[in-house]
């Protein structure tokens, strides 16, 4: 557990360090992003806090591998950890080139599900899956199409809810905290120690993240914490052969996956690209109902921190159902008050 504190703590201390360097050489090179009448702030943001993030995670696993905190695996599990790592890297570049050149929203896609492909030859892979009433599947060649969608759908999810101050780095920062305990029960130290990096470098982003924000993660840090969240579900969770361990990753990610999928959905129904623009995503619904950003925000972390707790108990956590009820009653308190509130908005 030391190496994880080490990596946590690390990655915390290097966003802190570097952020205000990204942002002062963003707005110098003019890397912002512009208000217009679809997003929410109304000053010109760097768009290039991903850097930070990502610096933060290299740095970290940097420190603990070179002190010998992932010790000498086997070779498929080196494989794995080495898969989630530079793919994590090659998604970050994608995003990277596309906050600095604004790619295609087609070859952004088509570069993912390459890089995914590469990943899942190295061994980053979603053998098995549970059917109702049938029980464990071995998927097969089934494999392939599965694991890669699984990785750039959710990379591609946290991108999506990247729309409010804070969203996307806090939603990240929970659901990697979780994942860390999980790999930790799951007997998965090495996934452990990526996702305790993740979990510091997407919370110390907060720092200049959260409303009012300072600077914006970008394309490059939501595409980096969306593949490796993907990555750490596939080679830290669901490894077990059984139906609870399975479900862990979509439980961790459901508010992401439950927000994306129906948005998109919707898109399709009306004829549109799965990537056109719109106010339909929870945190537009939130504020559309006049929520502040703030409230909108804590509303969406007590909802991720609440199906992370259900994901905790579930993998055998001590005292885990505990924390879940404990979660349970501040969702039900949060619900409670975003209600009060939205009524109160609409009387006014």
């Amino acid at each position: 557990m030391l190496y994880h504190l080490i990596a946590f703590l690390a990655a915390i201390a290097v966003v802190l360090l570097v952020t205000p360097i990204v942002n002062d050489l963003g707005q110098k090179a003019g890397f912002v992003d512009r208000p217009n009448e679809r997003k929410i702030h109304s000053r010109p943001m760097v768009r290039l806090g991903g850097v930070s993030i990502f610096l933060g995670n290299l740095v970290a696993l940097l420190i603990v591998w070179n002190a010998g905190g992932f010790g000498v695996l086997p070779q498929p599990a080196e494989y794995e950890i080495w898969g989630v790592t530079l793919g994590g890297v090659a998604f970050f570049l994608i995003g990277l080139a596309d906050d600095l050149l604004t790619l295609p929203a087609l070859l952004r896609l088509v570069l993912q599900f390459l890089v995914a492909g590469i990943v899942w030859a190295v061994g980053v892979k979603i053998r098995i899956i549970t059917v109702p009433f049938v029980g464990i599947v071995d998927l097969g060649w089934l494999s392939l199409p599965l694991t890669t969608v699984w990785l750039v759908g959710i990379a591609n999810a946290i991108n999506f809810i990247d729309g409010v101050d804070g969203l996307a780095a806090g939603v990240s920062g929970i659901a990697a905290s979780a994942m860390f305990f999980v790999c930790i029960l799951m007997g998965e130290p090495e996934a452990g120690l990526l996702a305790a990096a993740l979990a510091g470098g997407a919370l110390g982003f907060l720092r200049y993240n959260f409303n009012p924000a300072q600077i914006f993660m970008g394309d490059g840090g939501a595409y980096f914490m969306g593949f490796t969240l993907a990555g750490l579900g596939v080679i830290g969770l669901v490894k077990a052969y059984t139906a609870v361990a399975i479900l862990l990753p979509l439980l961790i990610l459901a508010v992401p996956i439950v927000d994306t999928s129906t948005v998109v959905f919707n898109r399709l129904l009306k004829g549109q690209s799965p990537f056109a623009p719109d106010q339909k995503h929870l945190h537009h619904r939130l504020l559309n109902a006049g929520l502040s950003q703030r409230v909108t925000v804590l509303f969406i972390y007590c909802l991720t921190l609440w199906v992370g707790s259900l994901a905790l108990a579930l993998a055998g956590l001590p005292g885990g159902w505990g924390y879940a009820v404990a979660a349970s009653l501040l969702m039900g308190f949060a619900s409670w008050y975003v209600w009060q509130r939205v009524r109160s908005s609409e009387n006014d």
